[in-house]
């Protein structure tokens, strides 16, 4: 793998993206304006659940598509992760991981909101073909510099740890990558930065460990502490909980709050990090997936939700979620090293109000609610856990939880679109009603898994394909924020 390791000085090109919070018409010049449509050949196969009858539902891009200004490109294998950004000129650009191509891919809307135009700037060659999952895009507007996107290296390859990717980068040079070498090496599912008003004079961002292990949960939550805008001279550490008796995660009850803190770490190194967590007590959770934080003020930033997605294993019964549960943490105004947790939402509960949950793994926040994205890893045990992959409406406020829409899966198969038993992933979803100027508007993706053809890869990101399943894109509009 080549590596540029330039100074993350050349990611603040702050004058080149429009402000995310501006949501007036004010950048556009022209008569051209975002109107919302299908814009795929491949129809949404996303089935609204009730309350939620009148969400509209676009197609944007499908694996099968061709864009116009770049007739060659395929949006690949397993799209994950996503950051939008709106251009001066008005159009827009979407980073968007793509995770079995081991890639990361930049897609080109023009100012209606049509997709024209796709490139990759980050290939299988540059992370040493190492999934790219989850990603979170950090801006000046949002985190006090940028922009920059993050995305975790987790399976497959080499480059376990985090990538940072120059939004702006010359395709010409996807062979070369950045990493964050003080952030750690994990089975990294994502990392995210905080809101700059958390900490006026900090930046501090989360890095979530997907580590699966059959005997004990193995997945950190990791801190990174520094400068603001420092991506590589801070500190790093893991979350321990420390009120007495609480050994696992499975010894934290849902809606009981709990003492913890964040250890420093001296290691960075895969293996020395795992044996660290284990000599300090870091607490191990069953797959540490996507991380967000809470929208509104400096107060309500230093609210930190991830999900873990669960793994069922005998072995792990008393210490690792089964089926999933989301977590609540709250820092200390002043010093982010202190905290509580909460499990807000529990699987394992199979009388509660979560006790649909089939390994919740995506998880967006905005300022009253979170929306969370299944993964179901194929533990269908009752009849409220038979279903295709939800996505869930969580009232941060009243605790209410909701099903949004699931996978409709049986009508895809039936359109030639993927067999119903390859469980499908719903997964990257993003709040883009502020960059696009349509209140409650989200992009979300599917990974289609079983729908399987040689020309869903495009050989600009991976030349050696590891997988041929398709992705969809679609934007939702009428959500609640």
């Amino acid at each position: 793998m080549k590596t540029n390791f330039r100074t993350l000085l050349l990611f603040t090109m702050s004058a080149m993206v429009i402000s995310c919070n501006q949501d007036d018409d004010s950048s556009t010049t022209t008569e051209e304006q975002v109107a919302l449509k299908n814009h795929s050949s491949t129809p949404a196969f996303l089935n609204k659940k009730a309350g939620f009858e009148n969400l509209e539902i676009y197609s944007l891009l499908s694996s099968e598509d061709q864009l116009l200004q770049s007739p060659n490109f395929v949006y690949g294998s397993m799209a994950d992760g996503m950051g939008l950004m709106k251009n001066n000129d008005g159009t827009f650009s979407l980073i968007n991981n793509i995770e079995a191509d081991y890639s990361i891919a930049r897609i080109s809307f023009d100012k209606t909101f049509k997709p024209v135009k796709g490139e990759y700037i980050l290939n299988a060659a540059a992370t040493a073909s190492t999934a790219q999952c989850s990603g979170s895009l950090i801006t000046p507007e949002e985190h006090g510099f940028g922009p920059l996107f993050l995305s975790g290296g987790e399976w497959g390859g080499a480059s376990k740890g985090v990538f940072a990717t120059d939004p702006f980068k010359n395709s010409n040079d996807a062979e070369l990558a950045t990493m964050l070498p003080a952030f750690g090496q994990w089975s990294t599912e994502n990392a995210v930065v905080i809101g700059k008003d958390a900490y006026p004079t900090k930046t501090v961002a989360f890095i979530g460990d997907d580590t699966g292990d059959n005997t004990t949960p193995s997945g950190q939550l990791a801190m990174y502490v520094a400068n603001r805008g420092d991506l590589a001279g801070g500190k790093l550490y893991g979350l321990k909980v420390t009120t007495a008796g609480i050994d696992f995660e499975m010894d934290m009850n849902e809606g009981s709050t709990y003492q913890a803190e964040f250890v420093e770490y001296t290691e960075k190194t895969l293996n020395e990090l795992e044996q660290e967590s284990r000599d300090k007590g870091i607490m191990g959770f069953s797959r540490v997936e996507d991380i967000d934080y809470r929208k509104g003020s400096g107060s309500a930033n230093r609210e930190i939700y991830f999900a873990v997605t669960g793994r069922k294993k005998t072995a792990l019964t008393g210490k690792g979620t089964f089926y999933g549960r989301i977590y609540k943490v709250v820092l200390d105004a002043v010093n982010p090293t202190l905290a509580t947790i909460t499990c807000v939402l529990d699987g394992d509960k199979l009388s509660g109000v979560a006790k649909q949950f089939h390994s919740p793994d995506n998880i967006v926040v905005t300022k009253d609610y979170a929306y969370i994205q299944e993964d179901p890893n194929g533990y269908p045990d009752t009849a409220d856990k038979t279903h295709f992959s939800y996505l869930y409406q969580y009232n941060l406020n009243t605790g209410a939880l909701k099903v949004v829409l699931e996978c409709d899966q049986v009508a895809a198969e039936a359109a030639g679109i993927g067999s119903a038993s390859d469980m499908w992933e719903l997964t990257g979803m993003i709040d883009v009603s502020d960059i696009i100027g349509v209140e409650g508007s989200f992009l979300i993706c599917t990974q289609n898994h079983g729908w399987s053809d040689a020309a869903f890869t495009d050989p600009n990101a991976n030349a050696t394909p590891a997988s041929n399943e398709g992705s969809q894109l679609y934007l939702i509009k009428g959500l609640e924020r």
